[in-house]
C-alpha cells in the first residue's frame, strides 16, 4: 500500500531484499543500485527487472560503471550508453548518473547525449555535482544545460541538512527538479523540507544486519513517509 504524500520519496535501494523492503514500507520510487559501501554502483538488470515487472516501482537505475572519480573515459561513457538502453527496455521510469571533467566541472556536452538516449527516461544528475569544483548555481546552470529533469544533492556538503541553505538557493533557479540527500532520515526530513523548500527527498533508510550487509528497512520507510504525509 502506498501512502500518497504532496512530498516525493525516494529510497536508495541497494537490492532486491531492499526494494522488496521500501514496498512493503509503503514506497512506490526507489533508486536502484547496489555496493552502497563505495557509493553505489549500477545494478545487475535481473534487479531492474524485478523492481519495474515484479514490483511495479518507479525505478530510477544508477548508472555509474566504477568507483571513484566521476571523469569517465571514452570506454566507460560507452558502457554507460549501454547501460541506459538496457534501463530503456527494462522498464525503468529514470537514470541517475553524473559526469564532471578533468576540471571537476560538470560535463555538459557528454550528459547531455546520455539525456537524449535516456528520453522518455527521466534523467537525474547525482552527487556527483557536491564534488564539483565550481559555484553551486554555476554547476546548477550547468546541469539544466545538459538537460537533466532533476539534481540529487546534499548543498555540497556531507549531509543535506548541513547543506539547507545551499539546497534552498537551488530550488526554483532553473526548471531543474531539486531531490536533496544524504543523510535524510524520519527524525529530520520536516525540517529539512521546511529548511530548503525541496519537494522530493532521497534516503536509504537502511539498517546493519549482523553480517555487516546493508539492507533497507520497511518500518523506517514508513516511518520517512508518514512524516511527509502533511508537509
Amino acid at each position: 500500500m502506498y501512502f500518497c504524500s504532496m512530498i516525493d520519496v525516494e529510497i536508495c535501494c541497494n537490492s532486491i531484499a531492499s526494494a522488496i523492503a521500501a514496498k512493503d514500507g509503503g514506497a512506490d520510487r526507489i533508486e536502484l543500485c547496489r555496493d552502497l559501501e563505495c557509493g553505489g554502483l549500477t545494478p545487475s538488470d535481473e534487479a531492474i527487472a524485478y523492481c519495474t515487472r515484479r514490483l511495479g516501482l518507479r525505478t530510477h537505475v544508477l548508472v555509474r560503471p566504477r568507483a571513484g572519480n566521476f571523469c569517465y573515459t571514452e570506454a566507460e561513457q560507452m558502457e554507460m550508453i549501454a547501460t541506459i538502453k538496457r534501463c530503456k527496455e527494462l522498464g525503468a521510469a529514470a537514470v541517475v548518473l553524473g559526469l564532471l571533467t578533468e576540471e571537476g566541472k560538470v560535463e555538459v556536452e557528454v550528459t547531455r547525449r546520455l539525456v537524449q538516449l535516456a528520453a522518455p527516461m527521466e534523467v537525474t544528475f547525482h552527487r556527483a555535482f557536491d564534488e564539483a569544483q565550481q559555484d553551486p548555481q554555476e554547476a546548477l546552470w550547468a546541469v539544466a544545460a545538459a538537460r537533466c529533469d532533476r539534481l540529487l544533492t546534499s548543498g555540497q556538503r556531507y549531509t543535506a541538512l548541513e547543506g539547507a541553505g545551499v539546497i534552498r538557493e537551488l530550488v526554483g533557479v532553473t526548471g531543474v527538479k531539486i531531490l536533496a540527500g544524504s543523510g535524510v532520515t524520519p527524525q529530520n526530513v520536516r525540517r529539512l523540507v521546511a529548511e530548503t523548500g525541496v519537494r522530493e527527498v532521497h534516503g536509504s533508510c537502511k539498517k546493519t544486519l549482523d553480517d555487516g550487509t546493508l539492507v533497507t528497512d520497511a518500518a523506517t520507510v514508513r516511518q520517512m513517509i508518514d512524516q511527509t504525509l502533511t508537509l
